[in-house]
């Protein structure tokens, strides 16, 4: 018979462990050990509904009592909680083999305010980053945020010894750690916590003489405006940063598609269409992407066109688009696959496919509770409203779907 597995290997809850996310923390442990609420609750000493509660917070785990509960019940090795991080070589998921020895050792330095800033030392800080923004795909920004902010802390405080060259490769890291807790801020609807970060971002990539990253920042500021619903902002942000100079084509691109969002939003379509056409053509053509924009390519690019049909009501080719660009998702972005699955679903009940709306809506639920809130969530809950409106019966199944959830 073949050991049980050590569930205590996995990312998902090492890195719940270290930041002690316990609602991520206690849902990731029942799907790996495939274990309900009540059965959970019976071996840390809670019930039923209070497991549900902190799993979809509604309630916070602020008794040492309870937590220490969580901990004996579980069999949280303790070395991966938070209060054991000072072991890590930087606040971080302990991946196995994320970085090569040497490189641990490295960053180990780091945490101890003991490296000598190098070239080898920034490389293994930037391959360090690179791994944590591919696993925030997975995880979701919840999890991820408090593990990069106190590597972006160790990062910044490295300033101080930078001369010449690695004095501006050192800002330009900076740059791209404040460009990610601006888009976990985002990805958790704290605008004025992501306007923040988007700042400095900016500043430092100017100060680094880093064009792509000021018109990555600028672009995802365009992204915020249409996130709360502002098209006019959205496009003047897409057109500024596309202007940018030093903008790569692949982040002209992306500035591009969002001036056609804004368009979009704003039900312009002969605007939309011509950004659109535009920004479709350059990341056909573009090979030179920088490595934050490591996920943008056709198949991403499809689906955020599918995302402009749907405002502009134009429910046939969303449908074609978001399903084109799903097909090409990894398995593994399960935060984008919630969140344009949900989109899908809502170009289905648009179109008046009430089935097919439910079972796609039915299929991201999972991921779109897990790290898809808020906005995956509540475009499930806009599907919801939309097909009850039209008298669909599925929208009540999808309600009590969300209800289970929520």
């Amino acid at each position: 018979m073949e050991p049980e597995p050590n569930i205590w290997a996995h990312p998902g809850l090492r890195a719940a462990a270290a930041v002690e996310d316990w609602p991520a923390l206690l849902k990731t442990w029942r799907t790996l050990t495939r274990t309900n609420q009540s059965k959970l609750g019976s071996l840390v000493g809670l019930s039923q509904p209070d497991v549900s509660a902190i799993e979809n917070r509604r309630r916070t785990v602020t008794s040492v009592e309870v937590r220490q509960r969580i901990i004996d019940g579980l069999g949280i090795p303790v070395e991966l909680l938070g209060a054991a991080t000072a072991e890590m070589p930087l606040p971080s998921l302990v991946l196995p083999e994320m970085v090569a020895s040497p490189a641990t050792d490295r960053l180990r330095r780091v945490g101890e305010a003991r490296m000598r800033l190098d070239v080898e030392s920034l490389e293994a800080l930037e391959g360090l980053l690179a791994t944590h923004r591919r696993t925030e795909d997975t995880l979701g920004s919840r999890v991820m945020n408090g593990v990069v902010l106190a590597q972006f802390k160790a990062v910044a405080g490295l300033y101080d010894q930078a001369r010449g060259p690695l004095a501006d490769r050192l800002v330009k890291l900076l740059a791209e750690y404040a460009q990610f807790l601006a888009w976990m801020a985002q990805d958790q609807d704290n605008a004025p916590a992501a306007l923040g970060w988007f700042d400095r971002s900016y500043d430092w990539a100017l100060e680094a003489g880093h064009g792509d990253m000021a018109a990555t920042t600028m672009s995802m500021k365009a992204h915020l405006a249409w996130s709360n619903g502002n098209g006019r902002r959205c496009v003047r942000l897409g057109e500024a940063a596309a202007s940018t100079t030093g903008a790569s084509e692949a982040t002209r691109a992306m500035a591009i598609q969002m001036t056609g969002r804004g368009y979009a939003l704003e039900g312009v379509a002969p605007g939309a269409y011509r950004a659109l056409d535009e920004a479709q053509q350059l990341i056909t053509d573009a090979r030179d992407a920088p490595p934050w924009l490591y996920f943008y390519g056709e198949s991403w690019f499809s689906a955020q066109r599918g995302m402009a049909e749907v405002h502009l009501k134009n429910w046939a080719s969303a449908i074609d688009h978001l399903v084109t660009g799903l097909v090409g998702f990894d398995p593994a972005y399960r935060r984008d696959r919630a969140w344009y699955g949900a989109c899908l679903a809502h170009a289905y009940a648009g179109a008046g496919e009430a089935e097919a709306a439910l079972d796609t809506a039915l299929a991201a639920v999972t991921d779109a509770s897990e790290i898809g809130r808020p906005h995956a969530w509540g475009e499930l809950h806009t599907v919801a409203a939309l097909l009850l409106r039209r008298g669909a019966h599925e929208g009540r199944a999808l309600v009590d779907a969300l209800a289970e959830l929520d």
